[in-house]
């Protein structure tokens, strides 16, 4: 419905700085929700962050809060995951989706199921 395309992944070592990219090719971008998931081999996609997009609300998992940060950029039908004092174990491929409506009135935005529209990944490698 919505490509999207993710940009920003490569190689920073530990205690570094990266910041990903995706681009939705729609002019008009108004999704429930966008998010920013990862995933390693052998391990199931999961989340990252997240942003509503009426209000703003902004949303991490555990592990990420307080080093990672989303944004959007309106006007470039962008959204940004800023992330801060990376560790090996942030080594995946990420992610981002479109969550376009909220089906179950849950307010969740956690959860890969809900996201319809994929990027194809943009690859972060955390040397140690």
């Amino acid at each position: 419905q919505v490509q999207l395309v993710e940009s920003g992944g490569g190689l920073v070592q530990a205690g570094g700085s990266l910041r990903l990219s995706c681009a939705a090719s729609e002019r008009t971008f108004s999704p429930y929700a966008m998010g920013w998931f990862r995933q390693i081999p052998g391990k199931p996609r999961t989340f990252v962050a997240a942003i509503k997009w009426r209000s703003g609300n902004t949303y991490y998992a555990d592990s990420m809060r307080g080093r990672f940060t989303i944004s959007r950029d309106d006007a470039l039908n962008m959204i940004y995951l800023q992330m801060t004092s990376l560790k090996s174990e942030d080594t995946a491929v990420y992610f981002c989706g479109a969550k376009h409506f909220d089906y179950s009135n849950s307010g969740a935005v956690y959860y890969p199921r809900d996201y319809t529209d994929w990027g194809q990944g943009t690859r972060v490698t955390v040397s140690s």
